[in-house]
């Protein structure tokens, strides 16, 4: 029997069966639907009009006569199963979409994405999405670093590095720093504030108001900041800031300084202001050069940028000097310290590493 022909070679017994299945009520509607195309080809009704006539497309139902035509009942039956060619993930195939990533670079980009290595290998994305996922390889992705040329390096780290894990007892460590160059910004249009669906908008433009600096000593214990805005950064502002933390420090305890190497720490003045006896509890410990992500404090001025300064409106230096006075007085209320837990030991393996990996080992 030709499956394209009408199917008019119906034996009784097989019509008899196709006609109760259905009719039977318990019969898949797809089992049933495929038992009326053989049926109606049977009676002499052509493709097109049994197509129409059942809500089908005429390619399925020459398919289902032409899989009647080779199996039988048992085609109309049995679950029908797409075969797909799927490539096997084998070692060779892995292992040359890990090189492929991270050995070359496609022709018109920096790096590969999924979709353009998955057509260069001729693969499937989900495939280079799995093992891209296996060894946590994120080519998106780029972190920025700069190594310390620093030649007392390792003594540096493992003085401030010890004052975090072992602070000395009867003394205070204090985490040194000003964020310069705070901008009073208005925007040129009020806000569009927060709505469903739609997140705050400001405009890009904006209007400068001046600038302030803002000193910062943050107590490694508590969290406690003690703060101070000043019009400028220069060793006599410094020196200011440095007798306010005097002044607000217990005078039995000694005083242990961390901060940069900025020219400021270091000026005449500020040599001269240490020394008189009753300063002699203050100690400097200097960060070593391009370390600054060794200074807690860091990461204090990244918190009050995120959550006041980037976003605010300020007409006024003045203005804009309040809200980081009282944001510092919301933060000492409940202030929260950063928890340090790499040790001198972790740092200098991982800068070590780092200098092999960009070939200026030394």
């Amino acid at each position: 029997m030709l499956a394209s022909e009408p199917t008019s070679l119906l034996d009784d017994a097989t019509k008899h069966q196709l006609e109760s299945l259905a009719r039977a009520g318990t019969t898949p509607q797809r089992i049933a639907q495929r038992c009326r195309v053989v049926l109606m080809a049977a009676a002499g009704v052509p493709n097109r009009a049994i197509a129409r006539q059942l809500g089908l497309s005429r390619p399925t139902v020459i398919a289902t006569r032409q899989a009647f035509g080779v199996r039988g009942v048992d085609a109309l039956t049995s679950k029908q199963q797409r075969r797909r060619g799927r490539p096997t993930l084998t070692p060779d195939l892995e292992q040359r979409i890990l090189d492929t990533t991270l050995k070359t670079r496609p022709p018109d980009g920096t790096h590969w994405s999924v979709r353009l290595l998955a057509k260069q290998l001729a693969v499937s994305r989900m495939m280079v999405y799995r093992v891209w996922q296996r060894f946590d390889i994120q080519p998106h992705r780029v972190e920025k670093f700069k190594v310390s040329k620093d030649p007392q390096f390792e003594e540096k780290v493992r003085d401030v590095v010890g004052l975090y894990v072992n602070p000395p007892d009867r003394a205070l460590v204090l985490c040194v720093d000003e964020k310069s160059q705070i901008q009073a910004l208005d925007r040129t249009a009020p806000i569009l504030p927060l709505r469903p669906g739609l997140p705050e908008r400001q405009t890009h433009d904006y209007k400068r108001h001046g600038t302030t600096t803002l000193f910062a000593a943050f107590n490694i214990l508590n969290g406690k900041v003690i703060g101070s805005c000043l019009p400028r950064h220069r060793g006599t502002e410094f020196v200011k800031f440095l007798t306010q933390v005097e002044r607000e420090v217990p005078a039995d305890l000694d005083v242990h300084l961390i901060m940069d190497n900025y020219s400021t720490h270091k000026s005449a003045r500020v040599q001269r202001w240490l020394r008189r006896k009753t300063r002699r509890r203050f100690h400097f410990h200097f960060t070593p050069t391009s370390s600054s992500w060794l200074n807690q404090v860091e990461r204090f001025f990244a918190l009050i940028t995120d959550r006041m300064i980037r976003r605010g409106t300020f007409h006024t230096v003045d203005e804009l000097e309040r809200a980081i006075y009282a944001w510092l007085s919301r933060w000492n209320t409940t202030p929260t310290p950063f928890a340090w837990k790499a040790t001198a030991d972790v740092i200098l393996d991982k800068v070590r590493r780092c200098k092999e990996l960009a070939g200026t080992a030394h």
